[in-house]
């Protein structure tokens, strides 16, 4: 868990970051933070991500159902609960709609992690979660994906990733947008090459110990 004071400080931080780096306009993505069993800090609906400060975050109980604050939590709190409830290990989830990673997602493809870093970080693959409904068919088409991975593709809907606290969170979807972004300039030169077997191997036994998957 967070100490809630960090929490909404970091939620304010990469909101900001979000939007000056581009991955979300208007009202897009949202940020929360576990704060503790029954307490969620989260960023408010209708807002953009370039207006949210610690004075304006919500903050719900376990079920969603809002604690305090002047605005209404965003509407994909669902999914962001979801995570909650099957990762004891996660305390923050971010979602937003980079440009390049999305453009994968729309298009129907996952993303290969062809750099040795991101193997470590992310895993072998981030995978693609198939277009689905708002609400309930939305959190049942990500569920299946969130115990073995710390980000997702979501076909039609962005990036969502998360971690041990708000800057991981970020982090994760940062480095989905940068393969994502290298991937599509490789595409003139004949795509990006996968890693080796013998390469990859070493790396995920090193995630397996950093992260115990």
């Amino acid at each position: 868990m967070l100490v809630e004071a960090r929490a909404k400080a970091e939620i304010a931080l990469y909101s900001s970051r979000m939007w000056t780096r581009g991955f979300v306009a208007n009202h897009d993505g949202n940020l929360s933070a576990r704060v503790s069993e029954d307490r969620i800090v989260c960023t408010p609906t209708a807002t953009s991500k370039a207006d949210v400060d610690e004075r304006s975050l919500v903050v719900t109980d376990a079920s969603g159902a809002q604690v305090s604050g002047a605005k209404k939590p965003f509407g994909e709190l669902n999914i962001h609960l979801a995570v909650y409830r099957a990762r004891a290990d996660v305390a923050a989830v971010v979602h937003a709609h980079p440009p390049y990673a999305t453009a994968l997602g729309v298009s129907g493809r996952e993303l290969a992690c062809f750099l040795p870093e991101a193997v470590v970080s992310l895993g072998e693959r981030v995978p693609l979660v198939g277009l689905a409904a708002p609400g309930a068919p939305a959190v049942s088409a990500i569920e299946p994906w969130i115990a073995k991975h710390d980000a997702v593709l979501v076909q039609g809907n962005g990036v969502w990733a998360w971690g041990v606290d708000v800057e991981q969170a970020y982090l994760r979807l940062e480095l989905v947008e940068h393969l994502a972004t290298i991937a599509h300039h490789a595409i003139q030169w004949g795509g990006p090459q996968p890693l080796p077997k013998e390469i990859t191997a070493p790396l995920v036994e090193a995630r397996k110990k950093l992260f115990g998957r």
